[in-house]
């Protein structure tokens, strides 16, 4: 090993002349694992930081990591790097799914099955059977595995397994990039960059938190619920009185269990309401039929604040500092949007007014607007759909253009891309198989990939799992049974190509709006589907939400198929609460 990680990569990149990448596993006791292609290195704890800091400030390095664990650890140590090669995003990228611990990302690269990962022997014993002779401190065994021992944790066993294990991150990230580029038909190697970016970020959501104001945020359950209750007996109490304040509207006899959907549905059709499910929108329109409907749906609303979104949810995940944290990551395993836990991305309506920004800030909220048909109209190449585009409001050129009311317009954009043929939206469908005649060719050809069980890649090259070959053979005893699977599958991969590809500009977008922020004070604390929430120093907030504007303009730029120019736009304001928007 180098004994200075600092000079020596100053030294290979021609005192910073060039951008290195450097694999990077951290641990807090034992300090950094480092890794260039040619040399490694262990840093102590206490030197973490500091080393860190001046690698980013001096080279600014690619750090490639396993996963965001890594990010976070970084953060942890004071530092907050630029640019990432993260192993997750990568294979979730390449190979679909949700999966991606270290084990499983090597052994897709090296040609195994997930199900022939060697679990850890007993006492350690077995794991490196059929290893004699060979360097045991290696985390690579030969037969295209880890090392079960490294990937439960002993990769952080000695100094210098972290510097192995960051060289270990290198080597697959090299094997990545040489999958990636195969996918010719993608920008996949800029997707996998700012797919990275996201975790990043992802890992700064989850240490800084979103700012609320606790009193109102408590006021506002209390409001719906009732005041916190002094022990389980009480929380009982009540939520006994809440279930019976619906009850009294229900016809009486059979089972009540409101938690219940088959006793809710026996309730509603002896109240003379008949419905398929008890789904809210499906209640909805009928609220007015009977005044159980009224009170079931406004009693859903506070079961749902007393038992998600309560008092407990307020003592487990808000800090002293007023911040509400959960778990972020940059990827669900479909088609590649951005989660969080916590209720971060299901914080009820009612509970938004207490989302505040802090004294001296203000939030900039942008929401892209009608970013899935302005997707569909860039990757399917549709010209015609494009110069709708060019408008503020894409529904109103798509309305004249079909010759139909813009409510209309709207329905047939999103049964488009739905798939949904029967009834009014059936009516619209057809309208733009006529209109926009590329546009549906491309939604056409996804469905048919999912149809007949084949994966499909968004633009940006994500796969996305339709469940094999062998999901399209007949069921030869429920013919019909089979053509609604294979329906289903076509809906569902004609949608996931256009939130998959509106899931990738947006984390470029977000990505670009984190790099453009830098030196501001300013910071992201919230990605809400197609809605970033910027808390901004008041001094900064115009400057900040012109910042957040330019880049979505930059991040489109890049990420937009070269042969279709489309206009993405965004809402962008300046509020004190969340719930000020509008």
């Amino acid at each position: 090993m180098d004994a200075d990680p600092v000079a020596a990569i100053v030294v290979r990149t021609g005192g910073g002349s060039a951008r290195p990448t450097v694999g990077v596993a951290s641990d807090r006791s034992r300090g950094l694992g480092l890794a260039t292609a040619t040399a490694t290195w262990a840093v102590p704890a206490a030197d973490a930081g500091r080393v860190l800091a001046e690698l980013e400030t001096t080279v600014g390095p690619r750090w490639v990591m396993w996963n965001n664990e890594t990010a976070a650890a970084l953060d942890r140590a004071g530092v907050r790097v630029a640019r990432a090669w993260d192993a997750a995003a990568v294979h979730r990228l390449l190979f679909g799914g949700w999966q991606a611990e270290p084990a499983r990302v090597w052994a897709r690269l090296h040609g195994r099955p997930a199900s022939a990962i060697p679990a850890l022997g007993q006492l350690g014993l077995l794991d490196d059977a059929g290893d004699e002779g060979l360097d045991p401190e290696d985390p690579a065994r030969p037969d295209g595995h880890l090392r079960p021992e490294w990937a439960a944790g002993g990769w952080a066993a000695t100094p210098d397994r972290l510097a192995r294990w960051a060289a270990t991150a290198l080597r697959a990230a090299q094997e990545q990039r040489d999958r990636l580029a195969e996918l010719t038909a993608h920008p996949a190697l800029a997707t996998a960059h700012s797919e990275s970016a996201a975790e990043l970020l992802a890992a700064e959501l989850g240490a800084d938190g979103l700012p609320i104001d606790v009193g109102a945020m408590t006021a506002l359950i209390a409001a719906a619920i009732g005041p916190r209750p002094a022990d389980a007996a009480a929380a009982e109490v009540r939520r006994r009185a809440r279930d019976q304040a619906v009850l009294d509207h229900a016809p009486l006899g059979g089972e009540r269990d409101l938690r219940n959907p088959a006793h809710v549905r026996s309730l509603l059709r002896r109240a003379g309401v008949d419905v398929t499910d008890t789904r809210a929108w499906r209640l909805e329109p009928l609220r007015q039929t009977h005044p159980f409907v009224d009170a079931l749906l406004t009693w859903r609303k506070a079961e749902r604040l007393a038992t998600t979104y309560g008092y407990e949810w307020l003592d487990r995940h808000v800090g002293a500092d007023g911040r509400l944290r959960g778990p972020w990551s940059g990827a669900d395993g479909a088609a590649g949007r951005m989660t969080a836990g916590a209720g971060l991305h299901n914080l009820p309506a009612e509970l938004r007014p207490g989302v505040v920004a802090e004294s001296g800030y203000a939030f900039v909220r942008a929401d892209l607007g009608q970013i899935e048909p302005r997707v569909l109209a860039a990757v399917a190449g549709d010209r015609a759909l494009a110069r709708a585009a060019e408008t503020d409001d894409l529904y109103a050129p798509v309305a004249a253009r079909l010759g139909v009311a813009r409510d209309v317009a709207k329905v047939a954009v999103l049964a488009a891309m739905y798939g949904q043929r029967s009834g009014a939206a059936g009516q619209a469908f057809r309208g733009m198989e006529r209109a926009y005649p590329v546009a549906m060719a491309y939604l056409d050809a996804a469905d048919g990939e999912g149809r007949a069980g084949r994966d499909v890649r968004t633009h940006g090259g994500r796969l996305v799992r339709m469940g094999g070959a062998e999901a399209a053979e007949p069921d030869i005893h429920d013919p019909d049974a089979a053509r609604r699977a294979a329906a289903a599958r076509g809906r569902y991969a004609r949608n996931a190509v256009i939130q998959g590809a509106a899931a990738e500009l947006f984390k470029a977008w977000a990505a670009t709006v984190r790099a453009r922020l830098a030196g501001t004070g300013a910071g992201i604390v919230l990605c809400l589907h197609d809605e970033l929430l910027v808390h901004a120093p008041l001094d900064v907030a115009g400057d900040v939400a012109a910042i957040v504007d330019a880049a979505l303009a930059e991040a489109a730029s890049r990420w937009r198929p070269a042969d279709c120019d489309v206009r993405f736009v965004t809402a962008t304001s300046t509020l004190a609460r969340w719930s000020d928007a509008r």
